[in-house]
């Protein structure tokens, strides 16, 4: 990888998520778009994936679930 920029599978590994996860939450939104392509695959800068994840913290464990992961994701009561 071109040093600086983050391929798929280095966000993946960086989120511990599948890569799969990764093309999904572009999708959604969810995740920046890439910052370029290297032939057809997505690239990110190490800065935008940095500065995306800190943004990121204590926003729960999933977007638009309440409750918390470590009860299943359940509501109280």
């Amino acid at each position: 990888m071109i040093e600086g920029y983050m391929s798929s599978q280095d966000v993946a590994d960086a989120l511990g998520i599948k890569r799969t996860s990764v093309h999904k939450y572009v999708t959604r939104g969810d995740l920046p778009e890439p910052d370029d392509r290297i032939g057809r695959s997505p690239v990110w800068k190490r800065e935008t994936v940095e500065s995306w994840v800190a943004a990121r913290r204590g926003h729960g464990w999933r977007k638009g679930r309440t409750g918390s992961h470590r009860d299943g994701g359940q509501d109280a009561g």
